[in-house]
């Protein structure tokens, strides 16, 4: 999908195809060559319905391995976008910050359909800046004189607005809700978010849900969550996706002897004190080292917290002591951070069997899709920068 203005010109086509008027959907990266032959076949029996078209193939994993196209009927997408509209208390006007291609982006032109309302877009061709931020949402303000204004970013984007403050800070609260999703944000810029104005909203989802549908915690209208024994969790609902194009009996999708459909996500959780989805981390991304489990989302909590650091993440690399030495991966904030303070925090906060054995710092976190940590490359950064002590 391109974008700038030329994003504009995909409303209709959308509109089309979720009348039932146009053909399916399959949005793809205005960088790319085009989309993968294997997500464009056509569909086939199971994959597509008279009465509630296939509207979108979402691609989910071409960056990290074979492609898979959640198939994203018409009911599905609109039950989604409505009941985001009923969350946050009515349709409105939409700024989108996002690429259109990913699920997040695509979900914005979809509200902003149902609202009858066009969005503003931020050109994201030279990358996000908080500057391009703020004249966006200036333009927004011109062309919306009443209703709510919405926007959606991940975590890397409000950081980068919470850090330059000014104009693109006052924009951001400017908006009567701004999502943030896409990958896990910090309690603490949650906090210093919340304390600058901004209206935040923790989402969590994929494309196999339609994109978000679990509201800071809570799921939304026609949603449902649980978790495995082992804590992995699923979500059922009139969100959910019908399948991958191509591959009809992928076990992520299960059918209970009810016929209840979940989609078995690799995410861990639990829920919290107050009933809350708590999302601990990736089911891959768990660390077990010395014989004990540790979520990574923990240890970056613990972390975020330290006065010297900016941007945390924590990955597991081989330990011929431990089987996985815990890595705590931080961009500094100023000036040096020491090993020994990253270790005796997590040790009070979580416990001493979580705290990082190895820091490797850098000037940014490598990053994979929208905001998400490239946990692959972390770990190749931990190795390279043992290997080379």
């Amino acid at each position: 999908m391109p974008g700038g203005d030329a994003t504009l010109g995909l409303l209709p086509i959308l509109r089309r195809a979720l009348d039932g008027e146009g053909p399916v959907l399959l949005p793809f990266s205005a960088d790319a060559s085009g989309p993968d032959d294997r997500l464009t076949r056509p569909l086939v029996v199971g994959e597509d319905d008279a009465d509630d078209p296939t509207v979108l193939v979402m691609s989910t994993s071409g960056s990290t391995g074979s492609p898979k196209g959640a198939l994203l009927s018409r009911s599905a997408v609109l039950a989604s976008a409505g009941a985001t509209n009923t969350r946050l208390g009515g349709p409105g006007t939409w700024l989108l910050a996002l690429p259109a291609h990913h699920i997040a982006g695509t979900q914005v032109l979809v509200r902003s359909l149902l609202a009858q309302t066009t969005p503003v877009m931020l050109d994201l061709r030279d990358g996000f800046s908080p500057n391009g931020f703020a004249a966006a949402t200036e333009e927004l303000n011109l062309r919306s004189d009443s209703g709510p204004r919405y926007t959606a970013l991940v975590p890397t984007q409000l950081y980068r607005v919470l850090e330059a403050g000014g104009d693109a800070l006052d924009a951001l609260t400017t908006y009567d809700a701004v999502l943030v999703g896409g990958a896990a944000m910090s309690r603490t810029s949650i906090e210093r978010a919340e304390d600058a104005g901004v209206a935040v909203v923790t989402t969590y989802g994929m494309s196999e849900t339609c994109g978000g549908c679990v509201y800071d915690g809570r799921p939304l209208g026609g949603v449902w969550w649980r978790t495995e024994d082992d804590g992995r969790v699923e979500i059922t609902g009139e969100v959910l996706a019908r399948g991958y194009h191509g591959r009809p009996d992928d076990p992520a999708f299960r059918t209970d002897p009810d016929g209840t459909r979940w989609f078995r996500t690799d995410d861990i959780g639990e829920a919290g004190d107050d009933g809350a989805l708590r999302i601990l981390g990736r089911y891959d991304d768990v660390i077990v080292t010395g014989g004990l489990k540790v979520a990574p989302s923990v240890v970056e909590a613990a972390i975020d917290g330290h006065a010297e650091v900016a941007e945390v993440a924590v990955v597991g690399v081989p330990d011929e002591d431990w089987g996985q030495r815990v890595v705590a991966v931080v961009v500094p904030r100023d000036g040096a951070v020491e090993l020994a303070g990253l270790q005796r925090r997590v040790a009070d906060v979580v416990a001493s069997y979580a705290a990082p054995r190895q820091l490797v710092v850098v000037d940014k976190i490598p990053l994979l899709g929208p905001g998400k940590p490239d946990r692959a490359a972390l770990r190749s950064l931990a190795v390279a920068a043992n290997d080379g002590r």
